[in-house]
């Protein structure tokens, strides 16, 4: 279901959606591949990628194309050296389901009784504590990073000193193992109570149990000098600018340095359930513990596609491909691979191009499954009509990843659904196509083309919702929908309508054509709040440029918007005052009532912003 606009996406700072345009014709040959995948590169401004192919019986292919730095001319190679980002969340996973299948650790332990240093709340703990699975699930409830833990910059940190620097995003929102929000804190904990429990720092853990293992030699978390000429410069959009190295604090989510060959020796242990090159380092029971979610309401419900622990399903083409992805600052990587028939890839770039990993993973997955039979699609099934009638209606996103873009969200983050006897259908509000979804029961839904169950219709405490992969939908009713988007457009478009307005009776002021209007304040007031509110957004957006470095510090971009959003709600009120003081009989009528209206969408603006913390936000805290 797809209902977060670009907007919201951007307020997520979630990375963009893979395109939907996979590239028509199939590679048939890996010489085919390396063409397609380096048109990929040039198109999107990508300097270089590393790839791996596997299979059961081990590693297909494996290259390196384009350049792994661009002042050098340096060409990038299946070892150089990527950020895969987010896919280091799969070694934490890894790392916690050896320790309990030592008998030493368990996924329903509560946090606070392994870790009880770590810092985090939780209203609910009482009766329904945060426990280990929640945080490789992502199902805690905790608010994401805030930007300033992302812009933690210091390689000397450890992860225990990482984790206490801002604890204060940790806060479940609602009760533990309801809903799937994606936090990048949730898997550091988990590796901290693997530190706590072995008595060893996670990184050497790691190291010994799985690098080593696995034959990853130059595989680290951290910047290794000695690799300093196998590492991929990381790029800006125009392929030319690097970025300084960031020495990421919140390592087990996100730092890890493989290459592609090192990388495929992953995949190949996750495809073999467990063993590589004959040695068994993981059962195959805790894999396809790894594979499967548990916790939401949706797994509850028998929705078996989903985030389990550090691993997740992705539905393309008719197959159930499982992994992870991975992105950093200029970085872009994916491991994704298919139980059975046993096939496997992982992608690296060195830029931030969502689009370019996108279009690279599917003609990689559609290389790798060309000549593969997909599985059989379970048997649609009829829905009765009590459901149909009760679950169609329009429906809200209430899990944002970051709490501070819900302020858009609310508005704009809405889906209509539709059920039938045979399925539902979803559209966003700024959808043109909708996305349908077959009955594999009367609650649980399969899109049209794949394997898998992905989507959930659920009656819970909180009342009617709908749950999606990541996304967690409250019921809300249409004239709400529409009534709160009407007043938000119609208060934006007063308040646009104030520059415009100045266009005409600044220059009049200025020659001396209205010598005898009286009350110019009431005009200058409401257009001084207009004008603040835009200088804070367009700070704002502009800040999102180097989101780490411009907001996530005390910046010109960080503090001017925070002293802009106060300006705004100052002048908002001074005008509310001013306008609604001035005789309307003394003013020209309709630039009178204008000047009313607009400072009443200023208000209305002003308090709508105050009340999710966005009137004086200090994005570096």
């Amino acid at each position: 279901m797809r209902v977060l606009p670009a907007l919201a996406a951007v307020l997520l700072l979630a990375p963009p959606a893979a395109p939907e345009d996979v590239r028509k014709v199939v590679p048939r040959t890996t010489d085919e591949l390396s063409e397609r995948l380096r048109e990929v590169l040039k198109e999107t401004k990508t300097p270089g990628l590393g790839v791996a192919l596997v299979s059961k019986e081990g590693t297909l292919w494996q290259a390196g194309l384009g350049l792994a730095d661009v002042a050098s001319a340096r060409a990038a190679t299946a070892d150089t050296l990527f950020r895969i980002g987010s896919i280091s969340k799969t070694f934490a996973s890894l790392c916690v389901l050896m320790l309990v299948e030592e008998g030493r650790l368990s996924l329903d332990a509560p946090v606070r009784s392994v870790v009880p240093d770590v810092g985090f709340a939780n209203p609910w703990e009482a009766e329904e504590p945060v426990r280990i699975v929640h945080l490789l699930e992502h199902t805690a409830g905790f608010d994401d990073l805030s930007l300033r833990e992302y812009a933690l910059n210091d390689p000397s940190l450890s992860l225990r000193g990482a984790l206490a620097f801002r604890p204060d995003s940790r806060r479940s929102r609602w009760r533990p193992g309801t809903r799937m929000s994606y936090c990048n804190s949730g898997p550091p904990i988990a590796a901290y109570a693997v530190e706590t429990i072995t008595g060893r720092r996670f990184e050497d853990f790691v190291h010994d149990r799985l690098f080593a293992p696995l034959g990853m030699a130059t595989a680290s978390y951290l910047k290794d000098p000695a690799t300093d000429d196998r590492r991929a410069t990381l790029y800006h959009d125009d392929g030319v600018t690097p970025y300084p190295y960031w020495h990421i604090g919140m390592r087990p989510s996100g730092a890890i340095n493989a290459s592609a060959a090192e990388m495929a020796r992953l995949a190949l242990l996750l495809i073999g359930r467990g063993t590589f090159e004959g040695r068994r380092l993981l059962s195959p029971e805790s894999v396809d513990r790894m594979e499967r979610p548990t916790t939401t309401w949706a797994a509850r419900a028998g929705v078996s596609a989903g985030y389990g622990l550090g691993n997740y399903a992705t539905l393309e083409d008719g197959f159930v491909w499982h992994g992870h992805d991975g992105g950093v600052e200029g970085g872009r990587a994916k491991l994704e691979y298919v139980p059975d028939p046993g096939l496997g890839f992982v992608l690296m770039i060195n830029g931030g191009s969502g689009k370019a990993l996108g279009e690279a993973a599917a003609l990689v997955r559609h290389y790798l499954t060309r000549d593969v039979p997909k599985p059989p699609l379970p048997p649609a099934v009829a829905v009765p009509e009590d459901v149909q009638r009760a679950w169609t209606g329009y429906y809200r996103l209430d899990n944002p990843r970051q709490e501070v873009s819900r302020f858009a969200l609310r508005l704009l983050a809405v889906a209509r659904v539709r059920v039938t006897a045979i399925g539902l259908t979803t559209k966003g509000l700024f959808e043109k196509t909708p996305e349908e979804f077959v009955a594999v029961t009367d609650r649980v839904f399969r899109k049209k083309d794949a394997p898998a169950a992905s989507l959930a219709l659920l009656d819970t405490p909180e009342g009617r919702m709908i749950q999606d992969g990541s996304q967690n939908l409250s019921a809300v009713p249409a004239w709400q929908v529409f009534g709160e988007l009407a007043l938000a457009a119609a208060a934006l478009a007063l308040l646009a309508s104030a520059p415009l307005f100045a266009l005409v009776w600044i220059p009049r002021r200025l020659l001396g054509r209205m010598a005898g209007v009286r009350h110019v304040r009431v005009r200058a007031w409401p257009l001084a709040a207009a004008l603040s509110l835009l200088a804070a957004v367009v700070l704002f957006v502009l800040g999102l440029a180097d989101p780490f470095r411009r907001l996530g510090h005390p910046t010109a971009w960080s503090v001017g918007y925070l002293l802009l959003s106060v300006a705004f709600v100052v002048t908002a009120s001074v005008a509310s005052v001013v306008t609604s003081r001035a005789p309307v009989a003394e003013q020209n009528r309709v630039a009178a009532w204008h000047s009313r209206l607009v400072a009443a969408a200023a208000v209305l603006v002003a308090g709508y912003l105050a009340w999710f913390g966005l009137i004086g936000l200090r994005t570096w805290i």
